[in-house]
């Protein structure tokens, strides 16, 4: 949510896993993907023609939902589909119990792929839902997390994104009339925001740390190169001038140094952010779309809270937003009745709303975006998923970063540019930035030996 990316769980793990399953989209069960058919055999039968029957067990992590969002989904499910009895079981420790349960084959018809299954094991265990070639028609790509030999074996219902979430009034009244899309801009606008409204222009929950590496999660994106993470492994200095990395932390300094942030970082609180955002005390703050609801549900108007792109332009004139899916929707192979499974898994994916009602992208290349989002749509931004890691090259990066000491999720070197901007750190932000090439040099030698 890395979604690293998490979703809820120590705020950190809140970040990217609070899904179970995904939604949006136009197209019907019978036609899962393509018109040439992205699916295996379900509702292609001659019995699709009275439809499935029985009864089916779905398994989530959304313990919350369970007693209040699902009812509402199966009972729609159920006006397409009234002969299919559907059970929602809700379980605390869904990783482990799920892997657990795993060991046999009762571990429900259609679920939510628990952490820790190495993809090479899906087809052992799960359904294959159509082709790469035949799913990337319709669906985002998944064949990074659930494709094997050719085959997809899951599909997220939601995909989540990171920018900037932010205030539409504050900027309103600050007369600030369109998004930014470059680090001037965005720095301008935040100056106008602290000259003409009383809101902190950007709030960087300094004490609670981890909101520090949602900078981390927009790098792809300031690349505007889907194959960048791959691409970096090699790379000598990636944080000298011009790089990713130097624009997103020469950004955090500079709304540091300008005196753009709260009064005191040392103060700051990440419950108390969140109703001060919702009450137009707070107009930005880097983070996912998962936080967008949270505010949401803490403001008068929750229109008022939306996310745009993070503010930086690609030599090509356009921006970039990495799309990340989250946890996949399967089918468990070993389902006694997969037609039924199959039919509220497609029902889901393409008709049940849930990207929308979570305020996340639909898995559909066509689905309905959450009004949220409206800044990154009017804004025109590129959507695009991360390449996955080329064989031999898998883990290279978080090794580099581990063994070097980098620190790529931690918030150590960026509590460093703070403190450094505000004048508590007598350290530029270039030398800051030397001694992390030193240190990515030092990971690349002993992990490549280069």
């Amino acid at each position: 949510m890395s979604f690293k990316k998490v979703f809820v769980l120590a705020i950190v793990a809140s970040m990217s896993l609070t899904s179970l399953a995904g939604c949006g989209g136009n197209q019907s069960s019978e036609k899962p993907a393509a018109e040439d058919g992205a699916t295996t055999k379900a509702v292609t039968t001659k019995e699709a023609a009275t439809g499935p029957s029985g009864e089916i067990t779905v398994l989530t992590q959304r313990t919350d939902l369970v007693d209040t969002a699902f009812p509402e989904y199966i009972k729609k499910f159920n006006e397409k589909y009234p002969d299919v009895k559907v059970k929602v079981q809700g379980i605390t420790d869904y990783h482990g119990e799920v892997k657990m349960r795993m060991n046999t084959s009762d571990y429900g018809d259609v679920l939510v792929l628990p952490d820790g299954v190495d993809k090479s094991e899906l087809p052992n265990f799960f359904e294959p839902l159509g082709t790469v070639e035949e799913i990337n028609k319709s669906y985002r790509p998944m064949e990074a997390k659930t494709g094997v030999e050719g085959q997809i074996y899951g599909i997220a219902p939601v995909f989540a994104i990171n920018g900037v979430v932010y205030n539409k009034k504050v900027f309103a009244d600050a007369g600030v009339t369109s998004i930014p899309k470059t680090t001037d801009e965005f720095i301008a606008a935040l100056k106008q925001i602290k000259g003409k409204t009383d809101a902190i222009p950007l709030y960087t929950n300094y004490v609670a740390g981890w909101p520090l590496n949602q900078w981390e999660d927009t790098r792809v994106n300031v690349a505007g190169d889907s194959d960048y993470l791959n691409k970096m492994i090699d790379i000598k200095e990636p944080f000298a001038p011009g790089t990713p990395h130097y624009q997103i932390y020469k950004l955090m300094y500079d709304v540091a140094k300008e005196k753009l942030i709260e009064e005191d970082p040392l103060t700051t609180d990440w419950e108390s952010s969140k109703q001060m955002m919702a009450d137009g005390e707070i107009a930005t703050m880097v983070l996912g779309v998962w936080a967008v609801p949270q505010v949401q549900a803490l403001a008068d108007n929750p229109d008022d809270i939306g996310i745009m792109a993070f503010p930086s332009t690609a030599k090509d004139g356009k921006q970039y937003v990495r799309v990340a899916p989250d946890l996949p929707l399967m089918i468990n192979k070993n389902s006694k009745n997969k037609e039924a499974a199959l039919a509220y898994f497609w029902w889901f994916i393409n008709e049940s709303g849930f990207a929308v009602n979570e305020v996340c992208i639909p898995p559909t290349l066509d689905g309905e975006m959450p009004a949220a989002l409206d800044a990154i749509t009017e804004a025109g931004a590129v959507l695009f998923t991360e390449d996955p890691s080329p064989a031999g090259k898998e883990g290279l990066l978080d090794k580099i970063d581990q063994t070097g000491e980098v620190g790529l999720w931690t918030q150590d070197f960026k509590y460093r540019i703070i403190e450094a901007a505000i004048g508590n750190r007598p350290d530029s932000f270039d030398e800051i930035m030397n001694d992390l090439n030193t240190k990515w040099q030092k990971g690349q030698k002993e992990v490549l030996g280069q």
